[in-house]
This record gives C-alpha cells, sequence and structure tokens, in this order.
C-alpha cells in the first residue's frame, strides 16, 4: 500500500472562517466540528483540519490542481480580490507562472499562511 497524508492541522484566527475560506475557494467539501477542529475535505484521502489559535508561524500550503481547475479556482480568486504572484517572494505581484510547461501562481489566506496552485510538478535533476 502505498503511503498517504492523511490529514493535517492548519493553525488559524478563526477556524470556522478560514474552513469556510479554503472550502469556497478551493471547492472542498465542508465537514464541520471533528473535536476542537473543523474539518474540510479536499479528497478521498485528504482533510484539512483547522485549529483557532492567537499566534502562529505562516506555512506554506501547495495545492495540484489540473489546468481546468486552475481556471475554476483562479477566477475565484480574482473575484475576490485576492493578491496573487508568480513567486513566493512576489506573493503580490498579479502575474501567473508558467514553470515546468504548467501554470502556478501564489496567494496569502486570511491567516498569511503562503498558499500555491500549480498544474505541473517540480522538475528535480
Amino acid at each position: 500500500m502505498a503511503i498517504t497524508l492523511n490529514h493535517t492541522i492548519i493553525p488559524s484566527h478563526d477556524k470556522v472562517e478560514t474552513a469556510k475560506f479554503y472550502s469556497r475557494l478551493f471547492g472542498f467539501e465542508y465537514i464541520g466540528v471533528f473535536g476542537p477542529f473543523i474539518v474540510v475535505r479536499v479528497n478521498d484521502t485528504l482533510c484539512l483540519d483547522f485549529s483557532s489559535k492567537d499566534s502562529f508561524d505562516s506555512h506554506h500550503y501547495a495545492f495540484k490542481v489540473t489546468e481546468d481547475e486552475f481556471d475554476e479556482i483562479f477566477q475565484r480568486i480574482k473575484d475576490e480580490k485576492i493578491q496573487y504572484g508568480s513567486a513566493p517572494g512576489e506573493s503580490e505581484n498579479m502575474t501567473v507562472n508558467h514553470n515546468y510547461g504548467g501554470r502556478g501562481v501564489y496567494f496569502r489566506d486570511t491567516n498569511g499562511h503562503l498558499l500555491e496552485m500549480l498544474t505541473a510538478d517540480y522538475v528535480i535533476t
């Protein structure tokens, strides 16, 4: 059996608001309360568990999507007037990258976490 990531905990200032943001933007299934967390389902094997914290470090989360999903999510990013950019250090230059023959974009969630959406895997040699 292949090992898969089952869930990860994402700290946030408001776990409900943040879970709804990810569900709305990415189209993830909003599950709701599970113990102290608010859960969204990314796919058949992965959930994101949001917790409320007063302070935390900014994290980076990257999501690989299809070309069609990229178009749909990118339109929602623009509709919500979210600043985006082509690289981690340029997450507000309002351009999309075309690395590795695909498309990619970086933007921040409501807690300052750096999110990445890409259509092609990195080529590591």
